[in-house]
């Protein structure tokens, strides 16, 4: 291993637990996982820019090596990223691209895959972290990356997924405290890995659909070692485990193409299933209030809503299925639920709707967002309103309620198919080349390490 130091709301979901001892930092306040504190894409106490450019509202860009499509997570003043770094040649950016069924980047070159964190003040690199080095043993594909598992931190460590490559603890200096392997995956037409861990208290959820022996495991967070892990009848997903606490049980809720399936977190026996998604489930579920939503688009589109109270065993077609929605459904980004707003976006593109989440009636849409084109980041939420980032550096800002209007549109010299992250006053874009702090500042196109 390798370091490297520079300076240049009541909801049913706690997907994140944190102890909130004095003088800690509350959890609620930071981006410490892929779809934020509550798991939804919402940042209950963001109040992030309107609109932004280059020369305006940019505090810092941090140029990033190599290439990764993994999102940033926030703890305090430390934003954590994970990035897949080539030896010997230029970073495997694609940029804008129309790709088809089977375009793939083939593992031609090794690469070191890197932890790194930087600082939210200026945008200084703090350390970067190597944590494996070697030849990927598949292709990805050509809008993906090798590192596309977001890392997911209780601020004490930070637990970075490579998937085949491994999972990996760290503390917050950057220095490794345990790795797991957990063997290699076969990928659905080598399109890459891409599912993110879950953290619910001391327990690490690790969700491996793939074309082999799928399973989802339940891991100490404090030493890696094994508490459970269950088989799934399952080929290839790629969504993020959501653990919902219902009725003083935590349940594992995992998108995929046979059935939706929420498991016991303590123990790992299922507790309830539903069929209905297509094939190639990327969209994350969100939760609150007693309801699970899930959706895809991909042979089929689909979208469920799911009651608690009433799910237990097989529920396809019960009345725990409280509305189904078959148009207009998110493939790639997972939606966000801010309220009684569902948002999602049609299949990959900048087609945006919103429901109400307790009905599926539509409140919004479909509307195309112009100026946007494909649309491979999950939107996030704040203060009222939604951000929706685009591949062609783009980011749209759209009012939620009376009449969901776009707001802004900015525009950044970089391609986004990461999902933001919004803490406090400001919104962090991971590009294909740089990392963005967007915050109210006169400062313009500062630039960290």
């Amino acid at each position: 291993m390798k370091r490297v130091r520079a300076f240049a709301v009541v909801l049913c979901l706690l997907p994140l637990v944190v102890a909130q001892a004095e003088g800690k930092l509350d959890a609620r306040d930071q981006w410490p996982q892929w779809r934020g504190p509550l798991g939804t894409g919402v940042a209950p106490r963001g109040t992030p820019p309107l609109e932004w450019s280059e020369r305006h509202n940019v505090r810092w860009k941090t140029p990033i090596p190599g290439k990764g499509l993994s999102s940033p997570v926030v703890w305090g003043d430390t934003i954590i990223l994970t990035t897949a770094v080539s030896h010997g040649a230029a970073s495997e950016t694609g940029g804008e691209h129309a790709p088809g069924a089977h375009d793939n980047v083939p593992p031609s070159r090794s690469h070191r895959f890197v932890v790194m964190a930087i600082d939210r003040r200026d945008g200084a690199v703090l350390w970067e972290t190597t944590v494996r080095d070697g030849r990927p043993h598949e292709a990805t594909h050509v809008t993906g990356s090798w590192a596309s598992n977001s890392a997911v931190t209780d601020g004490e460590h930070i637990f970075a997924f490579f998937g085949s490559r491994g999972i990996y603890c760290l503390d917050m200096k950057g220095d490794v405290v345990w790795e797991k392997d957990l063997g290699d995956m076969a990928i659905r037409h080598a399109h890459g890995e891409g599912s993110s861990p879950a953290l619910y208290g001391d327990t690490l959820i690790v969700n491996w659909d793939h074309q082999g022996d799928s399973f989802v495991v339940a891991l100490d967070k404090s030493s890696g070692k094994q508490r459970w892990k269950v088989a799934r009848d399952e080929i290839t997903s790629w969504s993020t485990p959501l653990v919902v606490l219902h009725a003083g049980k935590a349940q594992v809720v995992i998108s995929a193409t046979k059935r939706v399936r929420a498991y016991d977190l303590a123990t790992g026996e299922l507790i309830w299933s539903c069929a209905g998604l297509s094939r190639n489930v990327v969209a994350s579920p969100v939760a609150a209030d007693g309801l699970v939503y899930v959706a895809n688009s991909y042979d089929w589109k689909a979208m469920l809503a799911i009651r608690l109270d009433k799910a237990s065993g097989d529920v396809t077609g019960t009345d725990a299925v409280v509305w189904v929605r078959d148009r207009d459904t998110p493939y790639v980004p997972s939606p966000v639920l801010d309220g009684r707003n569902l948002c999602f976006i049609k299949h990959n593109q900048a087609v945006l709707t919103c429901v109400d989440a307790a009905t599926g009636e539509t409140r919004a849409g479909p509307m195309r967002l112009s100026g946007l084109q494909s649309v491979f980041a999950s939107p996030v939420a704040a203060a009222g309103r939604l951000y929706v980032a685009s591949r062609n550096g783009a980011t749209a800002v759209v009012k939620l309620e009376r009449g969901y209007e776009v707001l802004a549109l900015n525009r950044l010299d970089d391609t986004f198919a990461a999902s933001p992250a919004i803490v406090g006053e400001e919104i962090f874009l991971r590009g294909e080349r740089f990392l963005y702090c967007i915050g109210k500042s006169p400062a313009s196109g500062a630039s960290g390490s």
